[in-house]
């Protein structure tokens, strides 16, 4: 009898998450077009002339997030003077990729520069927020032709102390993963987005239709929660790798972190790189959390027209740190 009742309870559950994710799929539909790479089909939203002056900006976006947490405020504002491009990274929002185990920065890095080889994009600028730090960085060591400059906002770039989540270890994990995926996590997952953002925004408080239009409930899907809890479980390990080449780095790299940000820790993250990485320029704002982009999109907007212009005029010295004006 009690296997009966567990049983049912697992079937209903499972039938809630493929009802709910057919209705989280439908509120919110891909904005743009798909490109094929090796291992991967990429959803890609171009904002503004194609024609613009300068390097076009890549917009790429951390963990448990798609391409419209970058498109507003700051690709929409760029979009103004600047042709923008903005990626869903393999596995999350409306991007797909073959093998969920494709989940580190260095084979990332190898699919977003095959769909800028496919959209004509020889040299970028990379905007890249929290996660997709460690992705930036990639980009720059393995392709610095292709990237021209680097704007990186609370960017993880080090190993860290502890973990990232039991829950996400166990998505991680070979069958079982796959079963909560498909049964608890849609209905549990709905009951605390909210405050799970809310969260992230700390100590600024989060505009009331963040969730909304970021749709930040294409997260709840069961194959884009596996890929995501991948993609963190295994970063520790690859920029524990990837760090000791940070010297390497050639492009300018504009970084712009909060004092206050709890998610990931300026201290161990933005001001060491900005430490190691030549030509690199530290932005910390006292009093903001993890969400830069949305606590000063003007400064961060300021930075990246910046960036072009030492593009321009190539750095000649290292700027290792710059005072914070909000």
């Amino acid at each position: 009898m009690l296997i009966t009742i567990v049983v049912l309870a697992i079937a209903a559950l499972a039938l809630t998450t493929q009802f709910g994710a057919v209705l989280v799929k439908r509120a919110y539909p891909p904005q743009g077009r798909m490109i094929e790479v090796a291992g991967a089909r990429l959803h890609v939203v171009e904002l503004g002339p194609r024609d613009a002056a300068g390097p076009p900006v890549v917009m790429l976006h951390g963990a448990s997030s798609n391409l419209r947490v970058m498109q507003h405020p700051l690709g929409e504002r760029l979009a103004k003077t600047r042709r923008v491009i903005l990626i869903d990274r393999p596995g999350h929002g409306w991007s797909s990729r073959d093998r969920v185990e494709d989940s580190t920065p260095a084979v990332q890095s190898r699919m977003i520069m095959e769909a800028l080889t496919g959209l004509d994009v020889d040299r970028a600028i990379v905007v890249a927020h929290s996660w997709a730090g460690a992705l930036g960085l990639r980009m720059a060591l393995d392709d610095p032709d292709r990237v021209a400059g680097l704007v990186l906002l609370a960017p993880v770039a080090y190993p860290w102390r502890g973990r990232v989540g039991r829950y996400n270890e166990l998505i991680a994990m070979p069958l079982i993963g796959p079963l909560l995926a498909h049964t608890i996590t849609l209905p549990l997952g709905t009951l605390v987005t909210t405050s799970g953002a809310r969260g992230v925004f700390a100590p600024q408080t989060m505009p009331d239709d963040f969730v909304e239009s970021s749709a930040t409930l294409l997260l709840l899907r069961p194959r884009e929660f596996i890929a995501n809890a991948h993609d963190l479980v295994t970063l520790k390990a690859a920029v524990t790798a990837q760090a000791p080449h940070y010297p390497e780095i050639t492009v300018p790299v504009s970084i712009i972190s909060g004092d206050a940000d709890k998610t990931v820790s300026t201290a161990i993250h933005s001001r060491p790189l900005a430490a190691t990485a030549p030509h690199a320029r530290l932005i910390v704002l006292p009093g903001v959390g993890h969400m830069v982009q949305h606590a000063a999109p003007d400064l961060v907007l300021s930075e990246i027209a910046a960036m072009a212009g030492r593009i321009v005029q190539p750095t000649t010295g290292t700027d290792r740190t710059a005072p914070a004006n909000l």
